[in-house]
């Protein structure tokens, strides 16, 4: 959906399948999350929280981020002009190696600001899901959004 006008209030799609993999959940606390539980087997099993090595919630953003931008990347490369930020993020349910996640879209709310009539806001709750159809991870994310050209 490369345009704002593709986006309808109240409508939902679910798409997407991430594997989350252990050598990516490594590689990643180790960049950027180095807390045991993300990098050691024994010390995630030790952990009351976790009991088994998990992705940071921080990595189960990034996994999002690529199934959205796969999801909704048009012909000519566009899927937004970028976003305002993320509201309500929520880790429910941690990210294991071997799960498979996919995504619940739902468009809140979309809005054309006064200053720039050639972009869109568009409002949308994400629940992210594993292959169990637990849910592993809810946030509300807003995009701007092209205009579709008159």
């Amino acid at each position: 959906m490369p345009y704002f006008e593709d986006y309808v209030e109240g409508r939902a799609e679910r798409f997407g399948a991430y594997e989350v993999r252990r050598e990516e959940v490594i590689d990643f606390a180790s960049k950027y999350d180095p807390q045991p539980f993300h990098l050691d087997d024994a010390a995630a099993a030790e952990n009351a929280i976790f009991g088994r090595l998990a992705a940071s919630g921080w990595h189960s953003c990034a996994m999002v981020m690529r199934m959205m931008t796969d999801h909704w990347t048009d012909e000519n490369g566009y899927f937004s002009l970028g976003g305002t930020g993320v509201d309500e993020l929520r880790w429910i349910k941690p990210a294991y190696p071997g799960d498979v996640l996919n995504i619940e879209a739902e468009v809140l709310s979309t809005s054309v600001p006064r200053s720039k009539p050639g972009i869109g806001f568009v409002t949308i709750h994400l629940t992210v899901r594993n292959q169990n159809d637990e849910v592993v991870m809810t946030m509300k994310v807003t995009n701007i959004q092209k205009r579709r050209p008159a």
